[in-house]
């Protein structure tokens, strides 16, 4: 594997450890000040909704880099299995396209001559845009301490919780070239795990049993 690749890994990993563990803590934190100390933060709910958007949006690549998606293959399974492996080349190179449009659509509306036709903008543009914004989260504020220091916004800009948005899509398209390279070279037959279920029933189907 590549140093990227290596690197990419251990983000994801890092990443997605980092929120499931702030979540679980903030989560925690409001139970017991609510109940047992009648208070609380007031920007706990949307911060943990800021993360658990984060963890879907990292989940995306995560979930094609350890086979966890699943997908619905049973009718290009019948294929021929050059026919099939051209069926799972065009799904990851679709999904390649699909990170890339909703990235940035511009170089789509160039190359095909649509720019006044909705087909600009993106994620990217997005964010570029509240970034120029002076919009700040409804409830997320900062601490006092921050204000002071850093002579900032009483509220957390806007951009940085959406700022996930780029950076998902650009490791979902990471994810689909490397799995779209993998099954060039033979190294899976397709991106999606359509039989974990399947796989999950069998290993399990004796445990009323025992």
């Amino acid at each position: 594997m590549s140093r990227l690749g290596r690197f990419i890994d251990a983000a994801e990993e890092n990443f997605i450890a980092a929120i499931l563990a702030l979540m679980t803590l903030v989560t925690f934190s409001q139970v017991v000040a609510r109940y047992g100390f009648n208070s609380g933060w007031g920007g706990a709910l949307e911060f943990t909704r800021v993360l658990f958007a984060w963890l879907i949006l990292f989940g995306m690549s995560y979930g094609i880099k350890i086979g966890a998606h699943l997908g619905v293959d049973a009718v290009i399974r019948l294929l021929p299995k050059p026919l099939f492996r051209i069926a799972a080349l065009l799904g990851a190179g679709l999904t390649v396209l699909y990170a890339a449009l909703l990235f940035d659509a511009s170089w789509f509306g160039t190359l095909f001559g649509l720019e006044n036709k909705g087909s600009t903008g993106g994620a990217y543009a997005y964010v570029a845009k509240f970034y120029k914004l002076p919009i700040g989260m409804e409830d997320l504020k900062w601490p006092l301490w921050v204000q002071e220091t850093f002579e900032v916004r009483e509220r957390v800009p806007r951009w940085m919780p959406y700022v996930i948005l780029p950076i998902g899509l650009v490791l979902l398209g990471f994810r689909a070239a490397q799995a779209f390279w993998m099954i060039v070279t033979g190294q899976k037959d397709s991106m999606i795990a359509a039989h974990e279920a399947e796989e999950l029933v069998a290993e399990n189907k004796d445990a009323l049993k025992d």
